[in-house]
């Protein structure tokens, strides 16, 4: 038996807090004397590796600018001059990533109108500081789309454009030397303002006074967020992701230019890979926890393609707080970690001891997801754990997350939850067995939730079992309550009770699972599902209740109906 028992908060903690105090060497204390000129030229141009589409250049053409679920017919005027449907639309037209499409087009007037709109954005008088547009992380988007769609911005271009687009350049990166010099870029949006400014300092010819600069401080902010195992300190993967699609770009063009990577990028890229591949369902989705939406497969596929090596996914995330368990083409993955620092909780979710399985590409139980920009009045539902498949005590989420509405330096982030989670993974006779608790429900109820996971080496079943146990001290609002052990199902996963007073769950593939609990009778409900490309959909979940006292224990189980055939394992993309 393989035990390996690992408090992930404490441990998450104390490494996140002593990677900040590291931090306080960077050398931010230098930006702030450090002028950046307008270069005469660009050396070199970094790849956009994120993939194109066509017909966006074409409803671009035609006046149409759709992002974030908006669309805006610009109807002869320019886009920049529209009134925004909202500020997520306007973070994205401003960030320029949409330009990549236009260079995909074989049309010369699109190409031409590229050179239009950004002349438009150049020619803007100054744009107020509260304007989305001037954000950080978006000025950061925007540099990184400058300097990836130079050789067609500038193709052709006369001298008047010419001069105003270096001169945004520098503008942009003296933006973002400011933000991490200050406190501007904040969590998560300090590694991407890093790797712009990084960029611009390796293409750019009036870079390489900064460079050594901007080296350290890109260093030190992934030495800070990259944890151990791989995840990102957010414990959001879709970060992962998008810090992945800017820092194999900027890989690329260092190594092109003959210079050489920092260690610290070399190291991120590397731990990050197999990080993403372990949260992988079968059909290449990635689990749904700490603000994960619907995966852009076209964006994942991009990253994990420039992976030098690839080895079976890592089973155990101990510092990210995840945990995979396999077999046959069973999977069941686990989110066994408590809150992220404050700084970067943004947008994790309540979910710990949440779990989602899959049987191949069949997703069967999921958590609801983040939701898109159309559904953010969605958001704080999306994050309690009521929206997460695990148990919940007196409809109380296992972490408080302060409202949208609170002052902006707490709103919707982590003020309290699991300070203590622990694991024990064990296996025997190739069955595996995860034994997890967290104590985020001490504080109001003395309770401690513990849940043991078991999934046999045949992959036939998934058992287990939910317990609350007695704690020592809490219990602010221990009178009696009740809980609620929820399943959330996938939309195409249909269900229905049975005669003998289970649940049959029919996959789309038309393979049959009974879920039932011992001495309690599940009920289904409505649910939804954040996550899907299309957008939310309606969807079910069921759910078990009863009493919430120490010593509650409820044994459940998703079996694969007898007889039916079990496939080998599946393979993930």
């Amino acid at each position: 038996m393989l035990r390996d028992r690992v408090r992930l908060a404490s441990v998450s903690a104390a490494r996140a807090a002593g990677a900040f105090a590291r931090g306080a060497a960077a050398p931010y204390h230098l930006m702030k004397s450090m002028a950046i000129a307008p270069p005469e030229r660009l050396r070199i141009a970094p790849p956009d590796i994120r993939t194109t589409d066509s017909t966006v250049a074409d409803q671009i053409y035609a006046g149409y600018f759709s992002f974030e679920g908006k669309t805006v017919q610009a109807r002869g005027v320019s886009p920049f001059l529209v009134a925004p449907p909202s500020e997520c639309w306007r973070r994205s037209l401003a960030g320029f990533s949409w330009l990549r499409h236009l260079q995909a087009s074989d049309k010369r007037v699109a190409l031409a109108t590229a050179q239009e709109l950004v002349a438009d954005f150049l020619s803007l008088p100054k744009i107020p500081a509260d304007d989305p547009a001037m954000e950080p992380a978006v000025v950061a988007r925007r540099l990184l789309s400058f300097l990836s769609q130079s050789p067609t911005l500038l193709d052709g271009a006369d001298a008047e454009f010419y001069d105003a687009f270096m001169l945004a350049l520098a503008r942009n990166a003296r933006q973002l030397w400011r933000a991490l010099a200050g406190d501007g870029a904040r969590g998560a949006d300090r590694a991407f303002c890093a790797i712009a400014l990084a960029e611009f300092a390796v293409c750019a010819d009036t870079g390489r006074k900064i460079a050594p600069h901007v080296s350290r401080a890109l260093s030190a902010e992934l030495d800070r967020q990259i944890l151990i195992d791989g995840g990102h300190v957010s414990r959001n993967p879709q970060v992962a992701v998008d810090l992945l699609l800017d820092l194999l770009p900027l890989r690329q063009v260092i190594a092109a230019r003959g210079l050489q990577t920092p260690s610290a990028v070399l190291r991120a890229i590397d731990r990050m890979m197999p990080m993403l591949r372990m949260l992988q369902h079968g059909d290449g989705s990635l689990a749904l926890f700490n603000g994960m939406g619907a995966t852009a497969l076209d964006r994942l596929a991009s990253a994990l393609a420039h992976e030098d090596t690839r080895g079976a996914p890592p089973v155990n995330a101990p510092y990210a707080g995840y945990q995979r368990m396999e077999a046959g083409d069973a999977l069941v993955l686990v989110d066994a970690g408590g809150p992220p620092p404050f700084e970067f909780s943004l947008s994790a979710h309540a979910g710990c001891l949440s779990f989602e399985y899959s049987l191949g590409i069949e997703r069967v139980v999921v958590n609801c997801g983040a939701p898109s920009a159309p559904h953010l009045d969605a958001r704080e539902l999306a994050r309690a754990t009521a929206a997460h498949s695990t148990l919940i005590v007196g409809d109380r989420s296992s972490a408080r997350i302060a409202p949208q509405s609170a002052p902006r330096r707490r709103a919707g982030r982590v003020l309290g939850g699991p300070r203590n989670t622990a694991v024990e993974r064990r296996r025997l006779d190739g069955d595996t067995t995860l034994v997890l608790s967290h104590d985020g429900y001490v504080r109001d109820f003395g309770l401690v939730h513990q849940r043991e996971l078991t999934l046999p080496a045949d992959g036939a079943a998934l058992l287990g079992v939910d317990r609350l146990i007695g704690a020592e001290r809490g219990g602010r609002h221990a009178q009696a309550s009740d809980f609620a052990l929820r399943f959330h199902i996938h939309p195409r996963v249909r269900i229905a009770p049975n005669a003998d007073g289970a649940i049959e769950l029919t996959l789309a593939d038309g393979e049959i699972l009974i879920f039932e609990a011992q001495d309690l009778t599940p009920e289904i409900e409505d649910s939804i599902f954040f996550a899907a490309p299309g957008g939310a959909r309606k969807c079910a979940q069921i759910i078990v209740r009863g009493a919430a006292a120490p010593g509650a224990e409820i044994a459940w189980s998703f079996r694969r109906r007898a007889g039916a055939q079990v496939p080998p394992g599946g393979k993930v993309c």
